[in-house]
Order: structure tokens, then sequence, then C-alpha cells
């Protein structure tokens, strides 16, 4: 099949060409290629599938069907490669609970899924490191409390020489918070998480990664003051890197008025102050990863008091559409950029390193942003929204 006009597009950068492929494979780019099959891909194009490292199967529940689930929306969203949070029940924490997961995502034929291990047990005791990640689980730092635990996490890394992702809260100070504390909290009447519990945990981080020399990636950062640590830690030479999902740049802690449980998220949504600088930091290249940070619930956890609903809402299944309608379509970035955070920074920090579109490359996707829909998704942030763009593999 050719395809005539598409533009190619990667994080290098785009150009309008004709692309023939076989398979899914792009066997050959050129500027007129000719042929029996020939579509037109004027104002379509052609990229990579996007990669996500902060994504939850329904109600945190891990089985082959919601892994199967969460594939089928991926694909919708044009979602290649998941990487599934350690947070699920049961936890991978042991080798049982990781072939289990490793045996239901081996069905999958277009997504590609990497499963996450949780670096401590229930019991707070430290999980077997070294025969998880031989076996091809991504570790996980817990929200630890005790520091020799997360030093000895951060030896386990430096062995292994692999990334370790954390998620960055302290426990302890979060207490019954169910969002952030500040004035919105007080107006609705709930307990709050303080901007400090993350903030206290990222500066803690870092200094272990400063000291053993291991790549870290902070998981959906939400406080712009984390950001300002990680960037100057950056600048040192430290081996970090922040993830922040798409909705705590368009959403701020105003969205839980009215009680909406939609926006109980975790981490919680920033004050709208924040929000502002959350954005300047992505037009300043301070942010190296975005998320959707998916975390589906059953009506039943939704669908009840705040302070009983679970954390979390949809929006894997227009991904693709949603970071170009907010983000590309809006001006913020340009696609090449957004690909750089969704694609090569994410596969980067899975220790693979991104390919710019060439002949032989495979795993693509077409996109039609001409395409117009509304989401009707009560559980999602973004219902009703008019989003551009459909998404089909190849």
């Amino acid at each position: 099949m050719i395809i005539k006009n598409i533009t190619l597009c990667d994080a290098s950068g785009s150009r309008v060409c004709d692309v023939e492929l076989d398979g899914g494979v792009i066997v050959k780019i050129a500027d007129d290629l000719a042929g029996s099959n020939t579509l037109d891909g004027s104002g379509k194009f052609l990229i990579p599938r996007l990669v996500d490292l902060s994504i939850s199967p329904l109600d945190g529940v891990l089985n082959a069907k919601n892994i199967l689930s969460l594939c089928d929306e991926a694909k919708s969203g044009g979602v290649g490669h998941l990487l599934i949070n350690a947070t699920t029940s049961p936890m991978i924490d042991n080798e049982v609970v990781l072939e289990f997961a490793q045996n239901a995502t081996s069905s999958s034929d277009e997504v590609r899924v990497d499963l996450m291990f949780n670096t401590l047990r229930e019991d707070l005791t430290l999980s077997n490191n070294a025969i998880l990640t031989k076996r091809g689980a991504k570790p996980f730092m817990s929200t630890v409390t005790k520091n020799d635990q997360a030093i000895r996490i951060a030896q386990y890394s430096q062995m292994h020489k692999n990334t370790l992702f954390c998620k960055a809260e302290d426990n302890s100070l979060i207490s019954s918070g169910v969002m952030l504390e500040g004035d919105v909290s007080t107006r609705l009447g709930l307990a709050g998480i303080p901007e400090l519990s993350e903030v206290l945990h990222v500066s803690r981080m870092i200094e272990i990664a400063r000291e053993f020399e291991i790549s870290l990636v902070f998981k959906s950062i939400a406080s712009p003051r984390s950001i300002e640590l990680i960037t100057k830690a950056k600048k040192e030479g430290v081996k970090v890197a922040c993830e922040v999902s798409l909705h705590h740049l368009l959403h701020s802690d105003e969205a839980c008025l009215g009680f909406d449980t939609t926006a109980k998220l975790n981490p919680p949504l920033a004050s709208k102050q924040s929000v502002l600088k959350l954005q300047e930091a992505l037009k300043q290249k301070e942010i190296d990863l975005l998320t959707t940070l998916h975390q589906p619930s059953s009506p039943i956890n939704k669908e009840t008091s705040f302070n009983e609903a679970s954390y979390g809402c949809e929006s894997l299944s227009f991904a693709m559409s949603l970071y170009y309608t907010m983000l590309v379509k809006s001006g913020i970035l340009s696609l090449s950029d957004l690909l750089k955070l969704t694609v090569d920074a994410p596969l980067r920090s899975l220790g693979e390193e991104p390919k710019p579109l060439m002949e032989g490359s495979k795993n693509l996707m077409i996109f039609d942003p001409s395409f117009e829909f509304s989401i009707d998704d009560n559980r999602s942030l973004y219902c009703g929204k008019k989003l551009f763009g459909e998404v089909r593999f190849i």
C-alpha cells in the first residue's frame, strides 16, 4: 500500500512525502511513489504509537480480562506500549504474581504491555528485587518512609543498572486526606493532602539518586516546587526525570467543586496557580514525560461520596486525540515535541533507544486531525469535550 502526501512525523521533525507500507512496516519513503494500491494521506500524519508508563487496570484489579481491556482502549487511543503500575491487586511483589500477569499480557498482539513490580511487600519488607528484575519486571519505588529501605532499593537499582520509578508521596503526611490541602478543600470540608507530602519525598530521593548515581523517574508529579527541585538536580548532573499527567496540566483542584468524584485523582489536582506553573514548566522543557494517568473505576466505586470514591479517571481510549487537541492544536506544543514526551522519553526510561521513522520502522499509526468527536464518558474529566483526531493502527 502506498500513502501519498502524508506527513511523516517523529520527535526529530516532520515532512510531507509518499510512504509505501507492507504489513505495517515502512518499506520505502520517497517524494513520488506510484502503484496500484494508493491512498491519499493529505492532511494526515504517520507517527509512532505512543508509550504510557502510568496505567492502572479497572479498579486496580490485575487479571487477564482487565489487561486485555486496557489493550483495546490503548489501541483506540493510539497507545502501543503500556507500563502497568505496581499498585494493583494482587500486587506484583513476587514471582508467582509476576508469572501470572506475564501470561495474561502475552495474548496482546498490537499493544505491548510491561509490568512494574513493587519494591516493598505489603508487610513493608523488601521484595526479591533481583529475581523480579531478572524476569523482566520494571522496578517501582514504593512510597517508603524509612531511609534505610530507600537506600537498599537504590543499591539494587545501582547493581542492576536499571531505572527506578518513584511515586513521590509521604504516607505519614497524607493521613485521611482525599484532595489537595488548600482553599478548595476547606470550602468543601474535605481533609486535605499537603503539597509538602510530594516535595519532601522528591527532595530525599534526589539526594539518594545523587549518592548512588542511579537513574530515577518521578511518576505523575503534581507540584511545581517538585519540578524546580528536579530541574536543579538535572543541571547538577543527577540522572532524574519528571513525568506529569495531562490532567494536572489542564485541571485544578476547582474541578472537585460540587464533590465531583471524577476529579479525585492520585496525586491530587493542584491549585489553579500551580496549574499555570506546570504549563510554563512544560513550555520550558522542564517536564520530561507525559502520561494519561489512566485509572478506571467501576461506577459503584465512583458514584459515591467523595471521601469513599476511588481515585482516578478514564482517558486511555482517546489519548492521542486528547493530547493533540489540548496541547498541539492549542499551540502549547508542536507535534514533534509531543512525541518526544510520549514516545522517545518513555522508551529511554525503559532502557530502550528510540529510532526516527525510516524504512523498516513499524508500530505506527495514521492520525487524522480533521476528524471531530465528543467524549461520552461520565467517568472522564473530559466528558462532553470536543476532541480532534482519529487513530488508525497499521
